[in-house]
């Protein structure tokens, strides 16, 4: 019988891996803005096409930005932003620090 593994158990596995681990957390803050753009404009029940009809910037690039294909300026951030009727944030958090 095969067990079936979650993605957060599998994720749990690989970060177990220091390799992995470092690679994983390099990427966290691209992730980090890729989650809060297509979060925000699904809480706005948008398309990509609709945000690229009321910000004037490319629907392909829209999906470049979600997708991870191309890194925002935040002038860009701030465009996206205003369509949404949505004021940027950007937060510096301490790291959790390993024990």
């Amino acid at each position: 019988m095969k067990l079936k593994m979650t993605l957060e158990q599998y994720k749990e596995k690989r970060m177990k891996d220091p390799e992995f681990a470092q690679a994983y957390e390099e990427v966290q803050p691209e992730m980090s803005i890729i989650r809060a753009l297509v979060d925000a404009r699904t809480s706005q029940n948008l398309t990509q096409k609709e945000l690229s009809e009321k910000t004037g910037i490319a629907q392909t690039e829209i999906s470049r930005l979600e997708n991870g294909t191309r890194n925002p300026s935040i002038k860009l951030l701030q465009r996206l932003a205003d369509g949404m009727g949505m004021v940027l944030n950007v937060t510096f958090t301490p790291k959790k620090i390993a024990q």
